[in-house]
């Protein structure tokens, strides 16, 4: 019997172990071209896998779903690359020079603000995001051994709490009033 054949669904423990050198090589082969670890597809198609079978959605062909999954996690990657920016310096100020006191007083307000909201994040997210905040620059590993969880888990971990993070400072920043005429 084959993983691509239809059959009763294994324990989780075996399928696991069944799928996992397919879904460590599908993963490397797509990252390279979303632009992401091959270990966060791999954890999200792990964890949509697990949702599936926990609900009456359990693929009857589990191979072939895991590399349908692994495509979609890729595509869904590189449409978020697309979107997402990094942020670039500080703008430059036409009023001032780069190091006056007003550029450096708002710099330590914007600051200030996102390790406030930095705080406000839920669950194990703020000590993630201030480790990832840290100057020195730690490495994945060195977050992961610090907060005592998997290598593994970090990216999609980074990505709920960034996401949470980006919401909250979104519902704070005023919308811009009208220009032009009203109508």
């Amino acid at each position: 019997m084959t993983l691509s054949e239809p059959h009763p669904l294994p324990d989780a423990p075996e399928l696991v172990g069944a799928l996992s050198p397919l879904l460590a090589a599908e993963s490397r082969a797509e990252a390279a071209a979303a632009g992401v670890e091959p270990d966060d597809i791999e954890q999200a198609v792990w964890l949509q896998l697990l949702e599936r079978l926990q609900g009456p959605g359990a693929p009857e062909h589990p191979a072939d779903w895991l590399r349908r999954a692994v495509r979609a996690e890729a595509r869904r990657a590189r449409r978020a690359a697309v979107r997402e920016r990094p942020c670039g310096a500080e703008p430059q100020d036409p009023h001032g020079s780069p190091d006056s006191p007003e550029r450096a007083a708002l710099i330590a307000e914007r600051r200030r603000v996102l390790r406030a909201a930095v705080r406000r994040t839920p669950g194990r997210c703020p000590s993630l995001l201030t480790a990832m905040l840290s100057p020195n620059d730690p490495t994945y590993r060195e977050i992961a051994g610090e907060l005592g969880i998997s290598q593994g888990s970090l990216g999609p971990m980074r990505s709920r709490c960034l996401g949470c993070l980006r919401r909250m400072l979104a519902a704070e920043v005023p919308v811009p009033e009208l220009r032009g005429k009203e109508r």
